[in-house]
């Protein structure tokens, strides 16, 4: 299977190099082919929700479009897929907001370390559409646009010994998503940062490029990183989305009518994949400490967010596009707290 695996995959690639899997020319049977590009397994809350994504526009649409979801990075890693997006080679990507920080620096502010009090507040931010609709606009210029997001979770550091303290991190090499403000915080840990697409980490690991990562918890078993990192710490350093995101031809293409059918199709998507959120986190707990011998540590929180400080004003003081949305976000804590 995995031979069979790929194989498929170098196919996908070459047929993308080769210009065949192009958004105007895609058409089998008389219908558009939609295609969407993910990094994670067929199980995760992401797939599920896509999954419903595609139910919705199948069922209202199908006489013209048909979706095809590509899970597993079968057309790159995060970066690449966005770039094909972006291009139009396909016609949506799951990936991080880290990702985005490439295309306009307002998606900075998600790597700003403890951004929210608490992952309700978080959840309050991202639901608020009105708002969120006037930060998915801020890659327009560079032909995307993010239709909704997704629950990720809180991230968190996972290694091959046992962090307790932010001591604890001192020396150790840390995978982190592609973004300064992820490499900024895990230096200001005494760590030292090493970017890479999430696909390497297992082996990373394995080999002992490098120590650990930090992620949620699905990391551990969807992609088996609790085979080769027994210790997961909440220090919950940030919670970050991620993001569904279009070719933004794509979408000024359709008609009024069949654009209000994929809004509603990434609606009903993004609540599927936060039902089904919870459950599945759950659920890899429990399979990492039965089954991979993970052991989760609980540490004081605080420790970890006085480390950091210095990380959020750099990045307020460096990137002005992201201020009045912090500002927005403590209102949103404060709002939270006020009602609690």
């Amino acid at each position: 299977m995995r031979k069979k695996g790929k194989l498929f995959t170098v196919c996908v690639a070459l047929a993308v190099a080769a210009g065949t899997l192009t958004g105007c020319g895609s058409v089998t049977g008389g219908k558009r082919i939609v295609r969407i590009s993910h990094a994670q397994s067929e199980e995760h809350p992401e797939h599920l929700g896509l999954l419903a994504f595609k139910e919705y526009i199948e069922e209202n649409l199908g006489d013209k479009y048909e979706v095809q979801i590509y899970p597993n990075e079968l057309l790159g890693a995060a970066q690449k897929a966005i770039e094909l997006t972006q291009t139009g080679a396909i016609d949506f990507v799951v990936a991080g907001t880290a990702n985005l920080e490439t295309f306009d620096k307002t998606y900075e502010i998600f790597s700003m370390p403890y951004l929210f009090d608490s992952e309700q507040m978080y959840k309050d931010f991202m639901n608020d559409e009105n708002y969120m609709d006037q930060v998915y606009e801020a890659t327009d210029e560079s032909g995307l646009r993010v239709m909704t997001w997704y629950n990720a979770g809180t991230r968190n550091f996972y290694a091959k010994k046992p962090i307790h303290t932010p001591d604890d991190l001192k020396g150790l090499k840390i995978r982190v998503q592609q973004s300064p403000a992820s490499v900024n915080m895990v230096k200001a840990f005494g760590a030292a940062a090493s970017p890479m697409s999430f696909g390497e980490v297992y082996t990373a690991i394995q080999q002992g490029v490098i120590d650990g990562a930090e992620n949620n918890e699905l990391a551990l078993t969807n992609n088996k990183h609790g085979e080769v990192a027994k210790y997961f710490s909440y220090d919950m350093h940030q919670t970050v989305p991620d993001m569904l995101i279009a070719n933004r031809n794509f979408i000024n293409g359709l008609s009024e009518d069949e654009l209000e059918i994929f809004k509603e199709a990434a609606r009903i998507s993004s609540r599927v994949e936060q039902e089904e959120w919870d459950a599945c986190i759950q659920e890899a707990k429990k399979i990492a400490t039965e089954e991979m011998g993970v052991e989760f540590i609980d540490v004081d929180v605080a420790r970890f967010r006085e480390k950091v400080a210095d990380v959020q004003n750099q990045m307020l003081e460096d990137n002005p596009k992201i201020v009045d949305i912090y500002h927005h976000v403590q209102e949103v804590n404060a709002k939270a707290k006020g009602e609690q």
